[in-house]
C-alpha cells in the first residue's frame, strides 16, 4: 500500500497547498479519496495521469471535497479514457452526484468509458479491488449545520474511513466536528491521517497518545496556521517527531510498521 497526497489544505484555497486529496495505491488499484476545487490541475502537477485512477471516494460534499469531481471526469473523457470509473459515495447522497454530473453535461451515454456510481453504507465493509476495501463511519463534521435546513431537504453524512489490505490498517479522518470523531476505529492503525483544522494541538498529541500509529500525517492546513503548526511539531520530544508530521502537497509515504523518514 502507498499513499501520495496531492493536497493539503484547508476549505480556503490556497497558492501553496491544493484542497484536499490524496491517492491510496494498493496492488495495482489506484483511489482517489476526495477531490475538490483544483484537482485536475493538481494531479497533472504531481504527473499522474487521469487515465491511472480505479475509482474516487467522497466524504463528504463541502465543496474543497468534492466540487472537482465533474471537472476531473471531464478531463478524464478529453484524455480518451476507456477505462472504467467507480464513484464512491454515501448512500444518502448518490442522487445528489447524479444530478450534479448530469447538469455538468456528463451523459453517461456520451461517455467512452463506464462511470459507476456505488454507494457505500456506514459500518459495513466494501471491497474495492481485490485486496483493499474500506469501513466508513458517520462523524459529528456537519451536525451543526442541521438547524439551517428548515425544508429537511440534505443529508448531513461525513464520513471517516479506515482503508485496509491484508497486511495494514489506514484511518482517515475525513473532516470532523469534534476530536472523538478520531476514535472512532477499534483497530490497530498504522498511519492515522488527520485534518488539524477544527481540532487543537493538544488534542492532536492526546490523540497520538491514545492511539500509537506508527505514523499520524497532519493535513487540511491553512496557510495562517502552518508556522504555529512547524512550531509546534519542533516542540514535540525526538520520538514524538519520528511519529507525528506534517503532510506536504507530493507528499510519497510507502505504508509499512517500520517506515522511517
Amino acid at each position: 500500500m502507498h499513499l501520495k497526497f496531492i493536497g493539503t489544505g484547508s476549505g480556503k484555497t490556497s497558492l501553496k497547498r491544493n484542497h484536499s486529496s490524496f491517492l491510496i495505491s494498493d496492488e495495482g488499484h489506484n483511489l482517489i479519496i476526495d477531490c475538490g476545487d483544483g484537482i485536475s490541475r493538481a494531479l497533472l502537477k504531481q504527473d499522474i495521469n487521469f487515465r491511472s485512477i480505479d475509482s474516487i471516494l467522497i466524504s463528504h460534499l463541502h465543496a474543497d471535497h468534492y466540487s472537482g469531481l465533474a471537472s476531473l471526469i471531464t478531463q478524464m473523457k478529453l484524455s480518451g479514457r476507456e477505462e472504467p470509473l467507480s464513484v464512491y459515495i454515501h448512500s444518502s447522497l448518490c442522487d445528489v452526484i447524479e444530478d450534479f454530473l448530469l447538469r455538468s453535461y456528463l451523459f453517461k451515454t456520451k461517455m467512452n468509458f463506464q462511470l459507476i456510481i456505488i454507494p457505500f453504507e456506514f459500518d459495513v465493509e466494501t471491497r474495492v479491488s481485490e485486496h483493499l476495501c474500506l469501513t466508513a463511519k458517520s462523524n459529528s463534521h456537519l451536525n451543526g449545520y442541521k438547524p439551517y435546513d428548515i425544508n429537511n431537504v440534505l443529508s448531513f453524512a461525513s464520513a471517516s474511513f479506515l482503508f485496509s489490505d491484508s497486511k495494514y490498517n489506514v484511518v482517515y479522518s475525513g473532516d470532523i466536528g469534534s476530536v472523538n470523531d478520531l476514535f472512532l476505529f477499534n483497530q490497530k492503525t498504522d498511519f492515522l491521517i488527520t485534518e488539524i483544522s477544527h481540532i487543537s494541538r493538544e488534542e492532536i498529541l492526546e490523540v497520538y497518545k491514545k492511539i500509537q500509529p506508527d505514523k499520524m500525517i497532519l493535513t487540511h492546513i491553512a496557510d495562517e496556521i502552518e508556522e504555529s503548526l512547524k512550531t509546534f511539531i519542533d516542540s514535540l520530544s525526538s520520538e514524538q517527531k519520528s511519529h507525528i508530521i506534517i503532510a506536504e502537497d507530493g507528499l510519497s509515504l510507502p505504508i509499512h510498521t517500520k517506515y522511517c523518514l
